[in-house]
């Protein structure tokens, strides 16, 4: 079951997505699964800032609440809790993760992007703006651990598999006409930090990559490659014993 902060029982929704969000950008079963692995046995979860799509588990007792520096529970008041793609919403990160370790007993698990990696992504030589911004909108991973410092926290990279269904930018990484479809590019939010010069330049620079068969010649292995390591990571914090 699923509970926002007035207790009331109903699905998490962050609010912003509407139904073309929706149809781009779905829970990847993959990515759910390693989260589940990483929450344990933990029966009562927190979800901050349940991002444009939610992966709160279903099995479990979960509660939704936005990002806040202060969170309205008590000490050790959730076996474990998650936040994934919003660490870059949250106004005070430092903040933050104090109040979600003092809230939380267990594991807390983070699904986000290593920024040092972003710009790796193929689609930076067609949309540089678009993932030089998006670099820079995401915390460093060491300043996550910093602001954990006292938990064991380890940072295991997640495979992006072909078939991903969560539609942010690199999982197209081998299907990359579907960043022509510009339904597929407002559900990403890295789309929307450019202005619209920029963004149709880079649609205009991929789409003539494509035509003249450039993209394959460079990059056209990755159409069958079963998954990609690209920038998603998963940071688990365990308080030390």
């Amino acid at each position: 079951m699923t509970r926002t902060t007035d207790g009331s029982a109903g699905a998490a929704d962050s609010g912003r997505s509407g139904q073309g969000h929706r149809q781009h950008r779905r829970p990847e079963p993959a990515f759910a699964r390693a989260i589940a692995k990483a929450l344990g046995d933990a029966r009562s979860v927190l979800d901050v800032g349940a991002g444009v799509v939610s992966y709160a588990p279903t099995d479990r007792d979960v509660t939704v609440v936005e990002p806040a520096g202060s969170l309205p529970f008590d000490d050790d008041a959730f076996d474990a809790a998650m936040t994934t793609f919003s660490l870059h919403r949250w106004g005070d990160l430092e903040r933050g993760l104090a109040e979600l370790r003092r809230v939380t007993r267990g594991p807390i698990v983070i699904l986000t992007y290593d920024p040092a990696r972003i710009e790796d992504s193929w689609l930076a030589e067609y949309a540089p703006e678009v993932m030089a911004t998006e670099a820079r909108r995401h915390p460093a991973l060491d300043r996550i651990a910093s602001a954990l410092a006292g938990d064991t926290v380890t940072n295991t990279p997640l495979p992006i598999p072909f078939t991903c269904v969560d539609g942010f930018s690199e999982a197209y990484y081998g299907r990359p006409e579907r960043l022509l479809d510009p339904g597929a590019r407002n559900a990403d939010p890295a789309w929307n930090s450019v202005d619209e010069l920029t963004a149709r330049r880079s649609v205009s620079a991929l789409r003539t990559a494509l035509d003249s068969g450039e993209w394959d010649r460079r990059h056209g292995a990755l159409r069958i490659q079963p998954a990609h390591d690209g920038s998603l990571v998963l940071v688990t914090a365990v308080p030390a014993a």
